[in-house]
């Protein structure tokens, strides 16, 4: 076998490789349940990874879950505590109920007055183009919010962010 054979066979698996997770992306944002999610955004430029967005995901807890786990009541102020949650999608927004410590996602219940949204620790990652501008200008007039697919285990996938003021969702551009 030549080394231009040898070659492009590696060439085909590569592409392989990538079309079928490619694909897996794509199913898995036609078939999982979509949800919007207040965000906060840090660490904007990694030059490493190029021009891209971590963002921290607000989820709003529910009661229920596992049997023997308390759930975190909004008028408890926790000074910034960690628990477990299954994430899902309830009437458009992001939820979580509490589940067994190492099962799930990890939160943090760092409760705002009022509020009875906690944060996803781990961060998602929102890549932009390299010649984009940044989002968080646009979100100065209002909140920013994220759409994401909620996959049954690990963190949710965002697809696209939106600017909110009042009750109306305006999807931001991002060329």
């Amino acid at each position: 076998m030549s080394r231009l054979t040898k070659g492009l066979i590696l060439a085909a698996i590569q592409l392989a490789i990538v079309a079928s997770l490619g694909a897996k992306l794509a199913l898995d944002r036609a078939r999982l349940p979509r949800a919007w999610a207040k965000v906060r955004s840090y660490d904007p430029d990694l030059p490493i990874r190029g021009r891209y967005l971590a963002l921290q995901l607000a989820v709003q807890m529910q009661p229920g879950g596992e049997a023997g786990v308390k759930t975190p009541k909004p008028e408890t102020k926790v000074p910034c505590a960690s628990l477990s949650g299954n994430l899902l999608a309830i009437n458009g927004r992001l939820a979580a109920t509490p589940a067994e410590y190492g099962h799930g996602v990890l939160l943090t219940t760092c409760l705002a007055p009022n509020s009875a949204d906690v944060w996803l620790m781990q961060p998602v990652l929102y890549f932009l183009p390299e010649h984009a501008d940044n989002p968080m200008q646009a979100a100065r007039s209002g909140e920013l919010w994220a759409e994401v697919t909620v996959p049954k285990a690990g963190p949710p996938r965002p697809i696209r962010l939106a600017v909110k003021k009042g009750n109306s969702f305006t999807p931001l551009e991002i060329k």
